[in-house]
């Protein structure tokens, strides 16, 4: 039977959080995006998790398809909507902002809804 090492989930999160701040990420934000990929693989959707990590995030980022340094245009905004446009930054920062964005909306009218592009 195969078995996995195990490799304690503080320790990947270092890792994964300071390789992301030495390619450019800010650190607050690469926290953010190693975060969320741990949290998939710890709900069990490994396709989006920490393999996700050098192939997609590293690699894009040292390639130039990726902006390490997320900007976030608000493109536009009523009450209960808004669309912001995330300028080929990482796509974990933008829907983290987006979320509370429309947690705060949602909380003062009932309803919200956010898109990234």
């Amino acid at each position: 039977m195969e078995t996995r090492p195990y490799i304690p989930w503080k320790l990947v999160g270092d890792f994964m959080t300071d390789t992301f701040a030495a390619v450019g990420v800010p650190r607050r934000d690469a926290k953010i995006c190693a975060d969320v990929l741990m949290e998939s693989d710890r709900r069990g959707i490994e396709s989006h998790g920490c393999n996700r990590f050098k192939p997609i995030y590293i690699d894009r980022i040292n390639d130039g398809i990726q902006n390490p340094v997320t900007k976030i245009d608000l493109l536009k905004e009523t009450a209960t909507t808004a669309v912001l446009d995330a300028n080929d930054g990482m796509g974990m920062v933008a829907s983290h902002r987006a979320m509370k964005i429309a947690i705060e909306k949602a909380k003062k009218y009932g309803m919200a809804m956010v898109t990234v592009r």
